[in-house]
């Protein structure tokens, strides 16, 4: 995020802002008290009861907030989708926004937490980046569960003739922990369980993670978790976790992890915080229960998704759009002049000095980023994150590159000044929901894996040949005998890069994108290409962010970002 001299730190500023109670932040877009659930005064779920008394209003815009692709010098994807609230909230308009729910994985390792930053954030911000209302840890012991009866099952006769080398279910903790990325089970003898190899996922790679975001209901939820596939047995059946009697369980832990977490923005616009799926392994964003209510709670509803445009906005579009019948209506893409300098060659430790044949150097991964978008026939403004050391020069090269691609372009300050930064952003946002547009899917469902898998490669990331390892033809062989090749597609891939190679910066392109395995999430709906070196459990950083927290004797944390 932008700093300088004598400014708060986000902590800082989040502490001193004065909250609405939430019944108040409710009122103003006409929930009512009976229809929350309180978790504390400034935290609240919505009841099931609130869905069906709204469900027949029309929609409200729907805006996505993407961005090109990251850096180390940040990009302020949040900040602007917040920022944008309540700039549209400034000029007058009925807004609200929703996020990802952050893990305590990256709030304690070295990315910090996800709730916005300086003048545009989502608050309580502490709660939020902590265990906020437990839905993260109800994931956790939910996906524990089918774990534990997996293994209970193996132990007590194993009647469905489970394969305990090919279980593929394995356990998860809201962490980054990579000694756990490989363990052996059931060790100490007969009465211990039985002896087999599996690992930790994080919380946030979980199926049961993306279901839970993917759901129109609860029912819907228990019904996706009974046909999760766990393994296969000896003679190469699969083994689903209805199989195992625990989809009802499941549903139960997931109750209220279901129903949508309401807080507010750091002016008090109302905000959704539900859900956290992977932006890489999966589809990295908020839930489906949580978009409905907005579009149907206000005029203009802005989300965000993970990572860059041919990662998250994808998997907006063709998955979560796909599943809920969601129209956008027009797309943010966040820049920074600093990560675009990156993208052109300059190490992060001399962004500070203007440097515009490097930034020119940088453009095209924002002229990619803008073409994906319009792959997908909407409409994209371009935000600019201000950094205090941008220089004129630096920003008009970015805007006259914006003008000749023909994508709006507009400065944002929603970090330095909170929605006052933003509301030429919210009147380019305004003025480009107004049109129609051509939203389409990029590929058709009914396509085979490997076609949906190179569509996306080439026409978004720009890969000029996939090629696909033994083992990758081996689970696309299987998954056509199981019948499932009409699932979607959720590419896991870096976000470093445009590329599978994170060393590839800038715009890529011709290269070849090697997928090496595809695993089946069945309950969720989608198959996951892994290409690259994509790691399940993160590891921490040499200094991770966890030694900077710390707490006083009034409660009062610190460090946390």
């Amino acid at each position: 995020m932008p700093n300088t001299k004598g400014v708060p730190s986000d902590i800082e500023i989040a502490q001193k802002t004065v909250l609405k109670p939430i019944v108040e932040v409710a009122s103003s877009i006409g929930i009512g008290e009976d229809e929350l659930e309180y978790y504390g005064p400034y935290k609240a779920k919505v009841t099931r009861g609130l869905w069906e008394r709204i469900k027949s209003r029309p929609d409200g815009k729907l805006i996505l907030v993407t961005a090109i692709t990251p850096t180390p010098a940040g990009e302020g994807k949040t900040t602007t989708t917040v920022g944008l609230g309540q700039g549209l909230s400034a000029i007058g308009k009925k807004a609200m926004i929703a996020l990802r729910e952050p893990s305590l994985g990256p709030s304690f390792g070295v990315k910090g937490g996800a709730a916005g930053g300086g003048y545009s954030q989502v608050l309580p911000m502490e709660d939020i980046n902590l265990h906020f209302t437990g839905d993260i840890h109800a994931v956790t012991t939910a996906h524990n569960l089918v774990s534990a009866m997996i293994d209970n099952h193996l132990q007590q006769g194993n009647e469905l003739g489970i394969d305990p080398r090919r279980v593929t279910w394995r356990r998860v903790m809201d962490l980054n922990e990579r000694a756990l990325r490989n363990v052996v089970l059931g060790l100490g003898g007969k009465p211990h369980g039985v002896p087999r190899e599996s690992g930790f996922d994080i919380t946030a790679a979980s199926e049961l993670m993306a279901i839970l975001c993917l759901s129109s209901d609860l029912m819907d939820l228990k019904e996706r978790v009974g046909r999760v596939i766990v393994g296969y047995t000896y003679d190469n059946k699969v083994i689903r976790a209805g199989d195992l009697g625990v989809a009802g369980a499941v549903a139960v832990l997931l109750k209220d992890a279901i129903k949508p977490n309401l807080v507010q923005t750091l002016e008090g616009v109302p905000a959704f915080v539900h859900g956290g799926p992977f932006g890489n392994i999966a589809h990295g964003c908020n839930s489906i229960q949580a978009t409905r209510h907005g579009l149907k709670l206000a005029d203009y509803f802005v989300t965000e998704a993970g990572f860059g445009a041919e990662l998250g906005a994808e998997k907006f579009f063709d998955i979560k759009c796909r599943m809920a019948g969601l129209k956008p209506d027009a797309v943010v893409l966040v820049a920074t002049v600093r990560a675009l300098k990156m993208h052109g060659g300059v190490p992060k430790s001399e962004l500070s000095r203007e440097d515009v044949n490097a930034l020119k150097s940088g453009l095209p991964n924002l002229e990619k980023h803008i073409e994906n978008v319009k792959a997908f026939g909407l409409p994209v403004v371009v935000a600019l994150n201000r950094f205090p050391a941008d220089t004129v020069a630096e920003l008009d090269a970015v805007r006259e590159r914006c003008d000749a691609l023909g994508a709006s372009f507009s400065l944002s300050e929603a970090w330095a000044k909170g929605g006052a930064g933003a509301v030429d952003l919210a009147e380019k946002v305004v003025e480009a929901c107004s049109g129609s547009n051509d939203f389409h899917y990029l590929y058709d469902a009914e396509t085979s894996p490997r076609e949906k898998i190179e569509t996306i490669s080439r026409r978004l990331y720009g890969a000029g040949d996939v090629q696909y390892t033994d083992s990758a033809l081996r689970d696309l062989a299987g998954i056509h005998e199981l019948g499932l090749d009409h699932l979607l597609v959720c590419m896991a891939k870096t976000q470093a890069s445009l590329s599978d190679d994170p060393a590839k910066i800038g715009r890529p392109d011709g290269f070849t994108l090697t997928v090496r395995e595809v695993r089946i999430s069945s309950g969720a709906g989608f198959l996951v290409p892994l290409t690259g070196s994509i790691m399940t459990m993160p590891g921490l950083p040499k200094k991770p962010a966890t030694v900077n927290i710390d707490i006083d004797a009034e409660g009062r944390i610190t460090g946390l970002f």
